[in-house]
């Protein structure tokens, strides 16, 4: 592949969400010319008041932009903020890079892979894993699928967002190694839960509990971040419910279609599910605690 031809100097950010928002701020902070638009502009003010220009449309960010970076919350979103009517593609310049960062389908992530390819245009799919945590302190692990001279050629833009960049492999590859992430994700939340409930009937001291196991071979990152938040019975979102359910569908699909059974995953989506058909759609994935506590008749 020759040499990309692009400067990455003017940047254009599409989705300012929960963790889209934190990610966009540090590649202003890096002294980066920053467009951006989001559905609702209100999400957009705080980047705006710091010197980000706002755009109408997805074409317009385009229009402006070396790199356009995405981060959207479902399939759909993506495919209609790449290929819509007033889509990405509708106002991409060529040899422009295109960087979606939302967990989506690798298939739809070759996709516009293949579609960039016809237009001149670069794209990689760069999933990240770390929450609203790891967006505002820049600690992302970030997952990259995508040619590896393009890969190369915005790793600095993705070291202000992240402290872990790696290149998975072709297209697809980085969403493929998200469904990874997101499966062992599901099964420590359970686990997480499901001790802390442990504890709780038990009788013990949650926080002192908390302290022991957090040093010995259950350490992981939800015990750290997520057990917390639960015992505050804070369940605001680093990360949707909703979001989760379509991250565990896609692994669900692609495992059935490489003929894998997973039933660890298939039993985390249910009770999410469960979460779900309660109205926790919107809170965090650490919500999970309350499908448990119903299913154990205890109540806060």
């Amino acid at each position: 592949m020759p040499t990309v031809k692009n400067d990455c100097t003017k940047i254009g950010w599409i989705g300012t969400g929960v963790m889209g928002l934190s990610m966009c701020r540090h590649i202003m902070e890096k002294g980066f010319a920053v467009t951006v638009y989001n559905r609702s502009r209100s999400k957009v003010e705080p980047l705006i008041e710091k010197g980000a220009v706002w755009a109408s449309s997805p074409d317009k960010v385009a229009e402006l932009s070396d790199v356009v970076f995405t981060m959207l919350g479902f399939p759909e979103d993506v495919r209609e903020v790449y290929m819509g009517g007033k889509g990405i593609f509708s106002g991409v310049k060529k040899d422009s890079i295109l960087v979606d960062m939302t967990t989506t389908s690798p298939s739809l992530a070759i996709e516009i892979y293949s579609f960039a390819a016809e237009k001149g245009v670069y794209a990689v799919d760069a999933p990240v894993s770390g929450g609203d945590v790891g967006a505002r302190s820049g600690t992302l692990s970030i997952m990259v699928g995508g040619d590896p001279e393009v890969v190369e050629k915005i790793k600095p833009l993705m070291e202000a967002m992240g402290k872990k960049i790696v290149h998975q492999g072709p297209a697809g590859s980085g969403q493929h190694a998200k469904m990874c992430n997101q499966i062992v994700v599901a099964g420590t939340m359970i686990g997480v839960c499901e001790s802390l409930l442990y504890g709780y009937k038990a009788g013990l001291d949650m926080k002192t509990m908390l302290s022991s196991i957090s040093g010995g071979a259950a350490a992981c990152w939800a015990l750290d971040n997520m057990a917390p938040r639960i015992l505050n019975r804070d369940f605001n979102p680093g990360f949707f419910v909703e979001h989760f359910i379509k991250d565990m569908g896609i692994a669900l699909d692609e495992a059935k279609r490489m003929k894998l059974v997973l039933p660890g995953l298939a039993l985390a989506n249910q009770l999410y599910m469960s979460v779900l058909a309660h109205g926790g759609g919107k809170s965090g994935t650490q919500a999970l605690i309350l499908a448990l506590e119903r299913m154990s008749n205890i109540s806060h």
